[in-house]
């Protein structure tokens, strides 16, 4: 085994310095030599490059003829490292972080055969024609309000909401009682509220809904028009402030745990901010409820740190035993979940009271409610494009664009899309 290993950045690598596909050799020589496996990762001030060599260094341990040899891609990040790496013939033995999608799916091995990728977190929304082309660690949920428990109780507001109407409701007892309703912003955070409160009903009442609306089976109008005219009223109603289009995802972010507002929309990472914070207000979520009558509200979520296997890896049995161990080792993957505030049911590390509520609302999740965000994945796809016009329309509700006029734009807006 390679006891010193160099994390190198992909940026820095040529054809002739390091063929990536080559680096996985036969599995050895005749010898007994080392199996090299290049594993393409993402690099964030959370995801170190010390992380990724600690988090592989017992795999390495448990398997001596395996030497997993980090790769960072620098600047670039991994989605645009990868299509190049393939262009150069250089692609790496596993990749991290870049979901399976129609166009990626023929570069990956059909992982179908091993049971730890069919049965594991969202195995089967984000699969393609049937096949499994990624395994995850575990869940991002989106369709969550974080709450302030203060705010809550000043406006007397004993449970939280379990339905759109409840949560209107609440949210006029906040304003009565002083505080800002919901805490938004600009950017891509704007339309993240519009999407939690519709697409809990709209999913469940139409499982098909991603499919329908692609294959123009239905409008927009039709589907998330009261979606749009419950969220114009609480524009109108100045729940949601119209200068939240000036304010950044940080500033937001910082607005809601320092205690100035009282219901924040938000991804479960948000958690991940909340441990750390030093000096917060008390704060808790609530899964985002579905109108009056939908029993089973679907929860948006994406899946956290997928890996997959390039068809180019020549020695792919050992780059599953990779990706099996990254995926399902106890240890290795609670460490992968505290790292960035993700949750799976069964996989526990240390946490604070938000994220134990937030692992309740995991394990009480069946695994048909979930549901893609804005453009999707899998086979439950909008046509691209999709997640910036919702953004920019709910951002022209804020603005005080009438509901109608929104819902005749997104219209339009498939209808030239679909073609």
């Amino acid at each position: 085994m390679i006891k010193h290993r160099t994390l190198a950045s992909v940026g820095t690598l040529t054809a002739a310095a390091l063929t990536l596909a080559g680096c996985a050799g036969d599995g050895g020589d005749a010898g007994g030599g080392t199996t090299e496996l290049s594993l393409l990762v993402n690099v964030t001030p959370n995801l170190t490059e010390e992380f990724w060599n600690e988090l592989v260094a017992p795999f390495e341990e448990a398997n001596p003829g395996i030497d997993v040899v980090v790769q960072n891609p620098g600047a670039e990040g991994v989605a645009a490292a990868l299509p190049r790496l393939l262009t150069a013939g250089d692609a790496p033995d596993v990749v991290q972080s870049m979901p399976p999608t129609v166009d990626l799916a023929p570069e990956l091995v059909d992982l179908s055969q091993y049971d730890w990728a069919t049965t594991g977190p969202l195995a089967d929304q984000y699969s393609i024609d049937g096949k499994y082309y990624m395994a995850g660690i575990g869940f991002q949920l989106q369709s969550l309000w974080f709450y302030n428990k203060t705010a809550f109780e000043e406006a007397g507001i004993a449970e939280t909401p379990t339905t759109v109407e409840e949560l209107t409701d609440a949210l006029g007892k906040l304003k009565d009682a002083g505080w800002t309703p919901i805490q938004t912003g600009g950017d891509w955070m704007t339309s993240h509220s519009l999407q939690a409160l519709g697409l809990p009903t709209i999913v469940a009442q139409d499982p098909d809904w991603f499919a329908r609306m692609s294959a123009g089976e239905t409008t927009f109008a039709e589907t998330y028009g009261q979606t749009v005219e419950t969220y114009a009223g609480w524009v109108a109603e100045g729940y949601v402030p119209k200068d939240a289009l000036g304010i950044k995802y940080p500033d937001a972010e910082q607005a809601f745990l320092s205690g100035k507002s009282a219901i924040y929309p938000m991804g479960s990472w948000f958690a991940g901010t909340e441990a750390k914070a030093e000096e917060k207000a008390e704060i808790g979520v609530f899964r985002a409820p579905a109108a009056d009558g939908v029993d089973a509200p679907a929860m948006g979520a994406n899946i956290a740190s997928p890996y997959s296997i390039l068809k180019t890896s020549e020695d792919q049995d050992a780059a599953a035993k990779l990706v099996e161990f990254l995926v399902t080792d106890q240890t290795a993957v609670a460490d992968q979940l505290a790292v960035d505030g993700n949750f799976r049911d069964g996989y526990e590390y240390e946490m604070d009271a938000l994220g134990q509520e937030l692992q309740q609302i995991v394990a009480d999740t069946p695994a048909e409610s979930y549901t893609p965000t804005g453009q999707g994945y899998g086979e439950r796809t909008l046509p691209t494009g999709y997640s910036d016009e919702i953004n920019a329309q709910t951002q022209a509700l804020i603005g005080g664009t009438p509901a109608a006029d929104v819902e005749s734009a997104m219209d339009d807006w498939f209808a030239s899309s679909i073609g």
